[in-house]
């Protein structure tokens, strides 16, 4: 079943992007939750004009993501968290922590946006993904410490 999505979902696409997924997924939880709609004609004719009338809105929120990777560029952040002497810390690090982090820092990413390659469960240096927009990604390092 193909659709067209409403919304950045993760692991499946962005805004306006055209998949196909499996006809229960589709018809029972992405179009009744308001996340997509079915791609016919009429839908994609639609989007099409849509997406033509934001191209200046997506260049410009393209424009300020780059220069928020630019500002961030080769930053360290120190994540303070409760750990055994062994180096291993109780629970795991966190999007929200790091989001805490990078907002302390004068940097606003939502929480949604930061992936990890790995649960981190141990102190030491570890990298985070950012994902700013559609086509820009960057990665930060995290040093986390024990208190």
């Amino acid at each position: 079943m193909d659709i067209i999505l409403r919304e950045d979902i993760k692991g499946l696409g962005y805004k306006n992007d055209t998949v196909s997924v499996k006809p229960g997924y589709g018809r029972n939880y992405l179009i009744p939750q308001g996340m997509a709609i079915i791609a016919s004609k009429s839908n994609k004719k639609m989007i099409d004009e849509n997406i033509r009338q934001a191209a200046h809105k997506a260049e410009k929120a393209l424009k300020d993501a780059q220069e928020l990777a630019k500002k961030i560029g080769e930053l360290k952040l120190e994540i303070k968290t409760k750990a055994g002497e062994s180096g291993k810390i109780f629970g795991a690090i966190t999007a929200l922590q790091v989001s805490d982090a990078l907002t302390a820092k004068g940097f606003s990413i939502d929480r949604k946006k930061i992936n990890f390659s790995s649960t981190i469960k141990s102190v030491g240096e570890h990298t985070a993904k950012l994902d700013l927009h559609k086509e820009v990604h960057h990665e930060i390092v995290l040093d986390v410490v024990a208190e």
